[in-house]
């Protein structure tokens, strides 16, 4: 499918921040894309304009029924120029939400395009500096006026791009767990397999809670019988237990992540043994004492690999590998981020030059 992309420059460009002292999703650069949806007329007028408020009818649906999915994604300044990776993988993934969310399917194609071109607009955002990237965040919301629930008769597909320092302030480094058994992330049937931005409402309560206690995240357990192991924030989770590598199924209450995938594969390619089933907390707890138990980490795009150095249970805590990084963490990350930097040889096709 085509679209024609309207391109409207700024005239008035921001000053670009300090690399050194980047944070995370506080700075935005000069433009977005915008393209929108009518019942009747499908997707239309694809745009990019400068950065600037949305105006919405304050009885957009979006505002009352939450009608709306978001991706996450990365650029990364190479050896060789500019790079996406796995691009493909977060367009399929937004197609999947979008079918559970009632929201129209965007061209899968188009969907990178677009990402594309407003990268090229704002190519001189992206910072150069190691540990640095370029964040997409595209993201469709509902916004028919009206208070009733039903799918949305219109809709506005949007593309931001922030230019960011590390996920966690402190990098690679071990973080401290608690395992939440009060609330919990997703239910069997529910949303968790889909990005969409009521599954993370729910679960501030407990991150905050986590927060109080100096914890840096939440270990979630699935949400009937409170036992089984999901995700770690807003990440993937593994277990290293035996000399093998245990990670939740994909079962519906587990969001498909592209780190998570691209862990996997690369962990098979290495000979490593990944069980994608269910299992315990106790589980867990029992390999610590038994010390089969060697590492825990969490996958994800904002941070890539997330070493665990602490859980917490019942009152109970472990510490997992002394403390310190893991052989497969550190493995994991330097060869995830050395194929996004271009520094690695891509030998499964996953970057895209811009």
């Amino acid at each position: 499918m085509k679209y024609e992309i309207k391109i409207t420059k700024t005239q008035n460009p921001k000053a670009k921040p300090d690399p050194v002292s980047l944070g995370f999703g506080d700075v935005f650069t000069d433009h977005m894309f915008i393209m929108d949806y009518d019942e009747g007329e499908g997707w239309h007028d694809a745009r990019i304009v400068p950065y600037a408020p949305i105006c919405l009818d304050p009885a957009a649906s979006v505002l009352h029924y939450a009608q709306e999915m978001f991706e996450g994604m990365k650029t990364y300044k190479s050896v060789d120029g500019l790079k996406l990776f796995r691009p493909d993988m977060n367009a399929k993934r937004t197609a999947q939400t979008n079918d559970r969310l009632c929201i129209p399917h965007v061209d899968e194609g188009f969907y990178v395009d677009a990402i594309r071109a407003l990268i090229d607009v704002d190519r001189d955002w992206v910072p150069g500096r190691e540990g640095t990237s370029l964040y997409i965040r595209p993201f469709i919301i509902a916004t028919e006026p009206f208070l009733g629930v039903r799918p949305s008769g219109s809709y506005k597909f949007i593309i931001i791009l922030s230019p960011v320092g590390p996920y966690y302030k402190e990098g690679l480094a071990p973080t401290r767990i608690f395992v939440e058994d009060e609330y919990t992330r997703a239910a069997p049937g529910g949303t968790g397999c889909a990005k969409v931005g009521g599954n993370y409402a729910a679960s501030l309560k407990s991150q905050m809670k986590a927060h109080s206690l100096g914890f840096t995240q939440v270990l979630w357990l699935d949400g009937v019988e409170r036992k089984y192991v999901e995700e770690i924030g807003t990440s993937n989770a593994f277990f290293v237990m035996g000399g093998e590598v245990w990670t939740a199924p994909l079962d519906g209450t587990i969001l498909p992540g592209i780190t998570r995938d691209s862990v996997i594969t690369l962990l098979r390619d290495w000979g490593v043994l990944v069980r994608e089933e269910r299992f315990t907390i106790e589980e867990v707890f029992a390999a610590h004492d038994s010390g089969r138990l060697s590492e825990i980490f969490a996958s994800g795009t904002a941070a890539v690999i997330s070493p665990v150095g602490e859980l917490r249970w019942k009152g109970r805590g472990i510490t997992v590998g002394g403390g310190s990084i893991g052989e497969l963490s550190q493995r994991l990350y330097d060869t995830i981020t050395g194929i996004q930097s271009g520094r690695l040889p891509d030998t499964h096709g996953w970057t895209v030059d811009l």
